[in-house]
């Protein structure tokens, strides 16, 4: 069917080519979505006018859209009467009723808007590849945020399928109170991913999409075991996802640890390859758990924010990344390599709140402690001992302080306990608390502490 007033011509390329589009597919769609009511509702939830090559289609879509809106009935009546002076500008009443009389049947429907959804992405595409040649050949040096700004591009158009814009209040209501009531049958009270430890799940209902937890202690204390803990617990148990960077350590300490953490064998034995026959029963009764986890490390030492987001931007699209684990925040470099330290973590940090944003997954990252607390009476570690603080506080969602009184006791012959506080010493959705855990240390692992023993 031709246009009575076609204005608009399909973009020239600069290599010689159009863009993408299907106009008997989208005039398909907008013919079922007049002739007949579940095509229309379905339409609506799984379009939206920029999916529509033509601005005669999109203008048509969007007064379907607004007639629905209003629980109006859409006919070519109604739907002329909205259009009103912009009929002309769609091909009139007789290209609206032509294309309305070429629907026999809505059986194919599915497949048509997936024809117009598909072009749709094939159009984003294109302009965004437009717009990487346009970055890429500025004359600058700065290659590593070019890459960044481009892979950007790329990640928005896959990672927004399917989304649509404004939602208005009373359908994420609807929506909400959906999830709260399954969630009550349920009777679960961990919503975000579950660290595994009990208390510290009831206190935060688990790391929340988003969130940017900070955990932070003096060295020695276990910071990396516990966030390793965590991923290990989602990971394995809940077959998350997980991203590990580890700037300090390689990828094989990291691996001992975690199976040192899963088959309780003692790390020192594991260090020197001093195992006996029940510790290799207990590492082969552990292995298939953590070789099938889906856990993925990266261990270069100097690695920036910016390749960071990279990586974990593919590993979104292609295993639905769901946690992410920075060990640590001081030694990540920035792209400037600027010389006020300060500065530079406050950067970082504002890049990985924005990197939990966008991916929509919890990022632990840890963070050193000056040696301000060593100096109090109470050692036990405050926000403001955060190293190089900048705006970690103001960044991060979480804050968990973790302290070891035994560490700070000074009587060396004084009776351990193999307890340590974690401080939940920031919290923005919910209460501050001190959630006391067990370490056993030999496994480089913290426990509930009502299993302790």
């Amino acid at each position: 069917m031709e246009y009575r007033e076609k204005k608009e011509k399909p973009v020239e390329l600069p290599i010689g080519k159009t863009m993408p589009y299907n106009i008997e597919a989208e005039q398909a769609v907008l013919g079922s979505m007049i002739f007949d009511e579940k095509s229309l509702t379905s339409c609506v939830e799984k379009l939206s006018a920029d999916d529509f090559y033509t601005t005669a289609h999109q203008t048509i879509f969007n007064a379907i859209a607004s007639l629905f809106e209003t629980a109006t009935p859409v006919d070519i009546v109604t739907l002329s009467d909205e259009l009103g002076g912009k009929i002309d500008s769609v091909g009139g009443i007789g290209y609206v009723s032509g294309i309305v009389q070429n629907v026999l049947s809505t059986e194919n429907l599915n497949h048509y808007v997936n024809i117009v959804k598909g072009k749709s992405l094939l159009r984003k595409l294109v302009t965004a590849a437009s717009r990487v040649v346009d970055i890429a050949t500025r004359d600058e040096d700065d290659v590593e945020r070019i890459l960044d700004e481009s892979e950007q591009l790329i990640f928005n158009i896959l990672d927004k399928q399917g989304q649509k814009g404004f939602y208005h209040i009373s359908e994420v209501v609807k929506s909400s109170l959906a999830l709260l009531e399954e969630k009550r049958k349920m009777g679960e009270n961990v919503t975000g991913v579950p660290t595994g430890f009990k208390e510290l799940d009831t206190l935060t209902a688990g790391l929340q999409k988003g969130a940017l937890i900070i955990v932070a202690a003096r060295p020695g204390v276990g910071k990396t075991s516990f966030a390793l803990n965590i991923a290990e617990n989602a990971a394995i148990r809940h077959k998350i996802p997980v991203a590990i960077f580890s700037l300090e350590m390689s990828k094989e300490e990291l691996v001992n640890r975690v199976l040192s953490s899963e088959a309780l064998v003692p790390s020192d034995k594991m260090r020197i390859g001093a195992l006996d026959a029940p510790d290799m029963a207990k590492l082969a009764h552990s292995l298939n758990g953590v070789m099938s986890a889906p856990i993925y490390i990266d261990d270069t030492s100097d690695i920036s924010i910016s390749e960071i987001r990279a990586k974990c931007r593919r590993l979104k699209l292609e295993k639905n990344l769901g946690l992410v684990v920075v060990d640590y925040l001081q030694l990540m470099e920035t792209k400037g390599g600027s010389d006020n330290r300060a500065q530079a973590v406050a950067e970082i940090s504002r890049s990985l709140k924005i990197m939990a944003k966008e991916l929509q997954v919890p990022v632990i990252t840890l963070s050193q402690l000056n040696r301000l607390s060593e100096g109090r009476k109470d050692k036990r570690p405050q926000v403001s001992d955060l190293r190089e603080s900048g705006s970690i506080e103001q960044d991060a969602d979480i804050v968990m302080l973790l302290y070891n009184p035994d560490n700070a006791a000074e009587d060396p012959n004084a009776e351990k306990s193999n307890i340590v506080e974690c401080d939940v010493a920031k919290h923005r959705g919910g209460e501050r608390r001190v959630v006391k855990l067990a370490w056993r240390g030999e496994y480089t692992k913290f426990m509930n502490l009502d299993n302790r023993n």
